[in-house]
């Protein structure tokens, strides 16, 4: 494990040991983002909070957040992976096991009623998260573990709720989600329909309304982004659009903009 941990060519690493796995994540090794620098000039020029980056940390800082965000997790009952390991630079974790993502690959192909449902039940369980007044910051089918009845949580390195009241944040936990199931769902409307549904039915109602918010804001920008897709389709404008169009067939949101 010592020479694993030594090796620091890799920023997430899994080790196979004798008596398991575990995995190695290091810090100060991230590239600049593209995306980032570009959110963080949307966020000085559009009032929007929604649009703010968590706030960008040193690695010992960043460590420290991931550690502390983990711990907050666990103490309202929510799992998550154990800490091994800590160093300035690093941390060793349990290997938490099949990440959602990796089920939803082995399922594609072989079952899409499961594999829809899987994604639904993603978001129930971000609705119930939020319930219990916390949110992710990125969630995505590869954060979600599937361990027995419950989801094991994995990667909390984003902190929203430092820049953005709690329910904004939840709301953009909710809509990152439903973009991702958009481009994966096999029957994506009635999946992205239930989806929204099984987050609402335990989501707190003042994030349900900041994501209404959000949709009034973005829906501006979709005849734009149907025209761009016909002109030269791409996957992120695809997913934009269908994540938007289902969202906005559902009637407890199209009450709000139409007001």
């Amino acid at each position: 494990m010592l020479a694993g941990f030594a090796d620091s060519s890799r920023r997430l690493q899994r080790l196979a040991l004798s008596h398991g796995s575990v995995w190695i994540k290091r810090y100060g090794t991230e590239r600049s983002s593209v995306w980032r620098s570009v959110q963080t000039v949307f966020a000085a020029v559009i009032p929007f909070t929604f649009l703010r980056p968590s706030p960008k940390l040193n690695h010992k800082d960043m460590i420290s957040r991931e550690v502390r965000r983990m711990e907050t997790f666990r103490e309202r009952g929510f799992l998550t992976p154990s800490i091994i390991y800590r160093s300035p630079t690093a941390i060793i974790l349990s290997d938490a096991g099949e990440t959602v993502a990796a089920r939803l690959a082995e399922l594609a192909a072989t079952d899409p009623l499961a594999h829809d449902a899987l994604l639904i039940n993603c978001a129930g369980e971000l609705g119930r998260l939020h319930a219990a007044g916390l949110c992710h910051g990125r969630p995505h089918p590869r954060d979600f573990v599937l361990n027995g009845e419950e989801m094991l949580y994995l990667d909390f390195e984003e902190e929203p709720e430092a820049v953005m009241p709690l329910a904004v944040a939840q709301a953009r936990d909710i809509w990152l989600l439903l973009f991702q199931i958009a481009s994966t769902a096999n029957s994506r409307v009635k999946s992205m329909n239930d989806a929204y549904g099984a987050w609402a039915a335990k989501a707190p109602s003042e994030a349900a309304e900041e994501l209404r918010k959000l949709i009034r804001f973005l829906r501006l920008l979709l005849p734009i982004a149907r025209i761009v897709n016909r002109v030269r389709a791409g996957q992120d404008i695809t997913r934009f659009v269908v994540a938007m169009t289902c969202l906005m067939m559902q009637p407890s949101i199209m009450d709000v903009l139409n007001m």
